[in-house]
């Protein structure tokens, strides 16, 4: 039986929107702190460990079955130590106890359940538990009762299994891999896993479930620039089209939900992740550079609209999700029936726009209908019905419009409202490439990732050392700053001057990433731990070059450290780069496909350098003709550089040496466009630098 307690745990005194989530269970829960563990040590109990998301969906469902039920409460706070963890806040916890369930299991997922001693070794692991034993599914009152006898009665094999499974995360942490060299062969692999695994109906890769992974398709889209290969370009041009047509993607309000629970992007997991945004945002403003095409810009404007105006936060920062769920329904806030659609229009208009998006009376989940245009492109149905593309565009946004505004009055998902410095670090990054690849009007984008950045270094820096902390809410930074933080920001703020030229954002790129190296780097076997020398230890130290739904902070600092080793001249930092890669090409070589980040960078050192220096006044219409110019095309191994006049000149040569000769000529901004170590001739002339632009690029 469930119950309504009134009687707040010890997670409400907690900022995590997760734990609070949990602050009013019957569960005696504990956040994750040497307390708990000194309890399990003293009272000689086993500690439970549950570690979810806020915006989870079977996170949601397990804690209405179980932690709210006062049975299973009452079961483990008789015979466990209970902890709840954040995973977000505690990546570090998250990270290792995921292999652990990843070994045990063969499987991973939220919400993750570990059973362990109180000195932290696991025995047991699963994921999402019911309460009671359902459709070949173990329940808690099963579990628990089950693994407290064994605790009480078979001490020394549960202990015995801990230890094992410790000594086992040590020899992976620890195993050595066959040398290989990080050449370009690597991408010729990948992309043969990705050939033989396209989905050619509806894009994506392998079968479902589909995630997005955008930073796979940036890097086909890299490996089409270095190889011209067409079948690369279809592999992406077809997944970023039928992502935008499923229902993965929020036609009224934008922005993408996590994944696809199907083949086709239709049913998708309705949670939306800052993260998914931030990468999708970068693979769209990407395609619109490579190809021109007026769908993925507008995308890509659609993601930012999104974020700018539901999940950024008054002072700047970018909050983490919003749930899959409402009024107890996952979905609820994004499915529509026929009946509410003309409700909203008139009956004509939302016949019309229900024939377009397939919103019928039988529905397309549960027996409701989620938006899409998977059978029926708006150009297409434009053809059929006799109608202009222009008027059909019109049309249909007026009607999304209506629709949207009637939508904003239901009962909105719950917003995960804590600003994770990673995640900001990739939108920063994400809003700055669409700031300096979309064209027209983007200043917004860019003004945004300023103020982002500032409200990181100035909220989540701690005072007296700059060391970054991993997040903020409520008032509170709290928690030391993991590999992912440095390197996602360190890669916002590289793009941030890119698109803006503010030569801060480089400056502070430098320190943060000179910072990270000092804290993290492994001085043996190179490489980055995931968390820092001053961390909390905890049973092993991981390094991590695979991507998730994330891609690796390895990668990330590998390409960071090769574009700042461009700009500084800093051949110590270049040196790093290239043992990182080398600390990982083994790994890397066992499954190419997985490590589309860490090719990334490979692609950028097997690149000639080049670099693109603009002298003269950033705000003149002859510079702004030539940023144009250049941005306009697609040539990600290439640094920009602009030399403005004057004291700002003189600090820019000051930080990056290559631009010391480098002059307006004539009084007019001066172009310099160099490739492997040789510039050709200087120009003032727009159409020049346009020949020079094709010819190097």
């Amino acid at each position: 039986m469930t119950m309504n307690n009134d009687k707040a745990n010890r997670l409400a005194q907690e900022k995590s929107p997760y734990l609070l989530q949990h602050a009013y269970n019957p569960v005696d829960w504990y956040p994750w702190s040497e307390e708990a563990f000194d309890r399990a040590k003293a009272e000689d109990k086993p500690v439970f460990l549950s570690i979810g998301y806020s915006s989870c969906h079977w996170c949601h469902v397990m804690e209405r079955e179980s932690f709210e039920d006062v049975e299973v409460a009452e079961l483990l706070n008789r015979d466990y130590i209970s902890i709840k963890v954040d995973r977000e806040e505690r990546p570090d916890v998250d990270h290792l106890y995921m292999q652990v369930c990843q070994a045990m299991t063969g499987q991973g997922g939220w919400p993750l359940t570990i059973i362990m001693t109180p000195d932290k070794k696991p025995f047991f692991a699963g994921t999402y538990f019911p309460k009671q034993r359902k459709h070949g599914r173990y329940g808690m009152t099963d579990i628990l009762p089950q693994i407290a006898a064994k605790w009480a009665e078979d001490r020394e094999r549960v202990e015995r299994i801990g230890e094992e499974m410790a000594e086992e995360l040590r020899t992976r942490a620890s195993a050595g891999r066959a040398a290989v060299e990080p050449t370009a062969a690597l991408l010729e692999q990948a992309f043969e896993a990705y050939d033989e695994r396209f989905d050619e109906s509806f894009g994506g890769f392998g079968k479902a479930p589909k995630f997005p992974s955008a930073h796979n398709l940036s890097l086909l889209l890299r490996y089409y620039k270095r190889t011209g290969s067409e079948r690369a370009l279809a592999m992406v041009e077809t997944t970023l089209d039928a992502m935008y047509r499923g229902g993965m993607f929020d036609h009224f309000g934008f922005g993408f939900a996590r994944y696809s629970t199907d083949e086709r992007w239709l049913v998708p997991h309705f949670e939306k992740m800052l993260y998914d945004n931030a990468l999708l945002l970068i693979a769209y403003s990407e395609a619109y550079q490579a190809t021109g095409k007026r769908q993925y810009r507008e995308t890509a404007e659609q993601i930012a609209t999104y974020v700018l105006r539901d999940m950024t936060d008054p002072e700047g920062g970018f909050y983490s999700a919003e749930d899959a769920d409402s009024e107890g329904q996952e979905g609820k806030f994004y499915v529509w029936e026929p009946a509410e659609v003309l409700q909203v229009l008139n009956e004509e208009d939302g016949e019309w726009f229900c024939d377009l998006f397939d919103i019928t009376r039988e529905g397309n989940f549960e027996g409701r209908s989620i938006p899409n245009l998977i059978e029926m492109t708006p150009e297409r149905y434009a053809r059929l019905k006799g109608m202009t593309e222009e008027a059909m565009r019109e049309r249909l946004e007026r009607c999304r419009q209506a629709l949207f505004d009637h939508r904003k009055k239901r009962l909105h998902p719950y917003k995960d409202d804590k600003v994770l410095t990673s995640w900001n670090g990739l939108m920063i990054a994400a809003l700055s490439i669409a700031g300096k690849s979309l064209g027209g009007d983007v200043s917004r984008y860019t003004a945004a990732a300023s103020k982002a950045a500032e409200f990181v270094l100035g909220k989540l820096r701690r005072s007296g050392d700059g060391r970054l902390l991993a997040r903020y809410r409520d008032g509170e930074a709290a928690y030391l700053g993991y590999v992912d933080d440095y390197a996602f920001l360190v890669w916002g703020l590289i793009e941030l001057y890119e698109a803006t030229f503010e030569l801060k954002a480089l400056q502070t790129a430098v320190e943060l990433n000179a910072q990270m190296l000092e804290l993290f780097w492994d001085a043996d076997s190179g490489g980055l731990y995931f968390y820092g020398a001053d961390g909390e230890p905890l049973l092993v130290r991981l390094k991590e070059i695979y991507d998730g739904a994330m891609p690796s902070g390895n990668a990330v600092a590998a390409l960071n450290m090769q574009r700042l080793a461009r700009y500084t001249f800093d051949a110590r930092l270049a040196q790093r780069a290239e043992e990182l890669l080398a600390a990982f090409a083994g790994q890397v070589a066992l499954y190419p496909s997985g490590h589309a980040m860490y090719l990334a960078a490979v692609d950028f050192a097997a690149s000639a350098p080049a670099e693109i220096v603009l002298a003269g006044d950033p705000a003149s219409p002859d510079t702004q003709a030539m940023l144009a110019a250049i941005r306009r095309r697609y040539r990600p191994n290439a640094v920009t550089i602009v030399v403005p006049p004057g004291a700002a000149g003189e600090e820019t040569k000051r930080l990056i040496p290559l631009v010391q000769d480098k002059q307006p000529l004539g009084g007019r901004t001066t172009a310099y466009v160099c490739e492997n170590f040789a510039c050709q001739a200087p120009t003032t002339d727009l159409e020049e630098l346009e020949e020079q632009l094709d010819l190097a690029y």
